[in-house]
């Protein structure tokens, strides 16, 4: 199998820092990059090639993209983009600038860092996009409405792009994982609290009952599984000679994907309602 360089957001913990490591030990090329200096030490103290790159931050993005061509000598095989936050909250209680800041680091940033890898691609002739979106890139659940119209929106532009470079050999997936082993929770927990006025809403009741849900201990749902899922998707994603378009990965993306194809939008309503404990509201 021939090395590939790969540029990969989003590494200080979860999905970024297994999957870095994963591809690295099957001996491609890996740039990871992280927002925070102190994580971008520590990766690179665990034998990782780590950048700084803020992705609500153009002149950290092109920075980091010129530093990661000069690493690779000017070839880029692949770009993963993942990393990202969640932000809970309804959306009667969103903000507009919290959703602006959501989109800036989900959304924004991802475009940006891949319309700077495509020409790039286009001019060694081939490459690999890969978009980490998300379960809720497809369905909804109730107080996830930023996290899940920033993931519909990287499905959107993703599979645009797709149709737009059909005629070249650049590759364009997604993956779209379920619970999976990460900070997610902690970290969502952090951006409820800087953007979310919980005291007077509407909402107020089911976001005590939404706090303790992201404080609690342990996997999120019996479905959840390690980070090494992802990593086995992303594998195939930039080593198979025919990549999927998507790939599904714990059991509801796949139980959900299905269902969405069969059930109405209100049969859908009432179990996502289920699933996520509101539907006694």
């Amino acid at each position: 199998m021939k090395s590939k360089s790969i540029l990969i957001t989003g590494c200080s913990t979860g999905i970024g820092h297994n999957v870095a490591h994963g591809l690295q030990q099957r001996g491609h090329q890996v740039i990871a990059s992280c927002r925070n200096r102190d994580d971008v030490e520590r990766l690179q103290q665990e034998g990782l090639s780590c950048l700084q790159l803020d992705l609500t931050d153009s002149i950290s993005i092109q920075s980091a993209f010129q530093q990661c061509l000069e690493l690779c000598d000017g070839k880029l095989d692949a770009l993963f983009n993942n990393g990202a936050y969640g932000l809970a909250g309804a959306v009667e209680d969103i903000s507009r600038q919290a959703i602006r800041d959501q989109f800036e680091t989900n959304v924004f940033g991802w475009l940006e860092l891949t319309n700077l890898a495509i020409p790039v691609m286009r001019n060694q002739g081939s490459g690999r996009i890969i978009q980490n979106s998300s379960v809720l890139g497809f369905v909804a659940l109730p107080y996830r409405g930023a996290y899940s119209a920033s993931k519909y929106a990287i499905e959107g532009l993703s599979d645009t792009l797709r149709l737009e470079l059909a005629d070249t050999d650049i590759s364009v997936s997604l993956i779209e994982p379920g619970p999976i082993e990460s900070r997610f929770r902690e970290n969502a927990e952090k951006a409820f609290h800087k953007y979310i006025k919980r005291e007077g809403s509407a909402h107020e009741q089911n976001y005590l009952a939404m706090e303790q849900r992201l404080r609690k201990k342990g996997h999120a749902s019996k479905f959840t599984l390690p980070a090494e899922a992802v990593l086995e998707k992303v594998i195939h994603a930039l080593e198979s000679h025919k990549p999927k378009a998507r790939y599904y990965v714990t059991f509801p993306t796949y139980l959900f994907g299905y269902l969405k194809r069969f059930l109405s939008s209100r049969a859908v309503d009432r179990l996502m309602l289920k699933v996520s404990g509101e539907g006694k509201r």
